[in-house]
Parts: structure tokens; C-alpha cells; sequence
């Protein structure tokens, strides 16, 4: 199921469902329907950027982790695979956090499910 973010401040912003719950339950919002007002985006400007850069902490030592175990085997002998690139929060999150940034500026809100 898709979630699309709409606000005057922005072009609006699709996401599945399971992508967007987690940045959702950050903001303590339901996936379903909801909306964070102008006065609330600071807010959950500040948690979405908090929580970007604890991803980033937390995804850099678990890629290291699936380079080690995919490219090595007990010789230590590097078998060229190529390295795995998952879709990480951040780049999840950023367009969202990016249309709350405007929406703060230009006082509107930020509505989905409507």
C-alpha cells in the first residue's frame, strides 16, 4: 500500500506503507491517516534528523559486518563479490524530512491518508 504526503509547501511525497511506518512511529502518528501540522514540523524535523544520523552510525558498522561475511571466507580469501547497497533511512526519509523543512518555512501542513 502506497502513502502519499501532500502539502502546500511541497510536491507531494510517495512511499510504501512499510517504508514510511517507521518514520511515522518516530513522529508518533498513525500510517493510516494523520497530519503534522506547521507548528509540530520543527519538532519532527529535529527527531527525523536525530534519528538520521544514529541510522548512519548503525548502518555503516553493519555494512562493514555484510562486507566481511559476504567477501571473506574462513581463509580470508576475497571471493570479488560485489558489495551490497541497501536503501538506508535516511535516503527513505530525506524527501519527507525535506517537504517538513518547507513546511515549517511556509507555515503549512503536512497531511496523508486524506
Amino acid at each position: 500500500m502506497l502513502i502519499t504526503f501532500k502539502s502546500k509547501a511541497a510536491a507531494d511525497v510517495v512511499m510504501y506503507e512499510s517504508h514510511a511506518k517507521p518514520i511515522l512511529d518516530l513522529l508518533h502518528k498513525d500510517a493510516a491517516r494523520g497530519v503534522i501540522s506547521a507548528t509540530e514540523a520543527g519538532n519532527a524535523v529535529a527527531l527525523l534528523e536525530k534519528q538520521i544520523v544514529a541510522s548512519k552510525n548503525h548502518e555503516a558498522v553493519e555494512a562493514l559486518e555484510r562486507d566481511i561475511h559476504a567477501h571473506h571466507n574462513d581463509a580470508h580469501d576475497d571471493h570479488n563479490h560485489e558489495r551490497i547497497e541497501p536503501v538506508t533511512f535516511s535516503a527513505r526519509a530525506y524527501p519527507l524530512l525535506d517537504m517538513l523543512r518547507e513546511a515549517q518555512k511556509g507555515n503549512h501542513d503536512v497531511l496523508w491518508g486524506v
